[in-house]
């Protein structure tokens, strides 16, 4: 009997391609989801159980009807602009729902937690590439939400044993290269999507904010993972504590980065189609330079991003948007 791993978020953007992954790896993942930001056409690796983090009767009627070996949490608010304006809801939403499920899951004795947390943790530490040794400073309710997470799964691995594997991570991007699953999110906030949408006329143009960052440039530079490189490393991480390692914070990404206008230009190479632009304002917050490096991830866990290239990004990305986007 193949194991069985909770996917929280399993019909949202990451959490959908985390299921494809743990299906091609042996498991069977049980895609818990509310659909406030998820797509029902995305469930397609394992079974769909509809319920809210914040229901606890409901968690624990999971829990006991699959027996998970481990769970995979992605569910979670993550609009930094919207946590800023509203910073209850980010507490109460991802602290609150994420202390539930930690709770009903050392309830029924599943042991092994693997989170996706966010390199929002460390705030705006500009220029460096962030490790993690870099000491924590989030600067909005988003990132500081995450990191009280990683504190109680620190919390919750002392006093009862909870085995954890933390992630922490920038920008993913591109699609499953079989188009299976995608990006798509209501509103959308995403560099890569936006500029496809505005390729394909879906919206005016794309607003590139801010053209005088001290960068090779003058736009922004961020940190790019492939969404299938990330799962694949949440896989590992899954294995990593079934071989009874201890928990572990790993950091996922490239250590080098790429300008707004290096997106735009390879994705011009990617599509043959101009994209159309519009200067914006520089805003708020918005550091110059933001990566992440993986060494501890590369070295320890095995991990081997292959679809982390900037044109293979677009271009999965890309196609996914021409084959089939999930229905509003």
């Amino acid at each position: 009997m193949k194991p069985h791993v909770l996917v929280t978020g399993g019909a949202g953007y990451i959490g959908s391609h985390a299921c494809k992954a743990l299906s091609r790896a042996g498991y069977v993942p049980i895609c818990f989801d509310n659909f406030s930001t998820g797509w029902k056409e995305a469930v397609k690796f394992g079974p769909l159980e509809e319920g809210d983090l914040a229901d606890r009767a409901r968690l624990d009627e999971v829990f006991a009807k699959y027996q998970p070996i481990a769970v995979m949490h992605f569910a979670a608010l993550s609009l930094v602009g919207e946590s800023m304006q509203n910073p209850s809801k980010y507490w109460r939403t991802n602290v609150n729902c994420a202390l539930n499920l930690i709770e009903a899951a050392v309830e029924a004795d599943c042991w092994n937690f693997v989170f996706s947390s966010t390199c929002a943790t460390y705030g705006d530490q500009d220029g460096v590439v962030l490790n993690e040794e870099t000491e924590q400073r989030p600067i909005n309710a988003y990132g500081g939400s995450k990191r009280a997470i990683e504190d109680m799964l620190r919390d919750f691995g002392a006093s009862h044993g909870l085995n954890s594997v933390i992630f922490r991570y920038f920008n993913v991007a591109g699609a499953d290269p079989d188009a299976e699953v995608g990006e798509q999110h209501v509103p959308e906030t995403h560099l890569i999507p936006l500029m496809l949408d505005a390729i394909a006329g879906k919206r005016p143009a794309l607003t590139v904010f801010g053209s005088d960052y001290p960068t090779r440039d003058g736009t922004c530079i961020r940190d790019y993972v492939h969404v299938s490189d990330l799962v694949d490393a949440h896989v590992l991480g899954l294995k990593w504590l079934q071989d009874s390692k201890p928990s572990r914070v790993f950091c996922l990404g490239s250590g080098n980065g790429f300008s707004v206008r290096e997106v735009i230009d390879a994705s011009r190479a990617v599509t043959n189609r101009d994209v159309p632009i519009v200067e914006g304002e520089r805003r708020p917050g918005d550091a110059a330079c933001l990566v992440s490096g993986s060494k501890r991830a590369l070295e320890e866990l095995g991990w081997q991003p292959q679809r982390s290239d900037l044109s293979v990004m677009i271009g999965d990305a890309w196609r996914w948007h021409q084959a089939k986007e999930y229905e509003y």
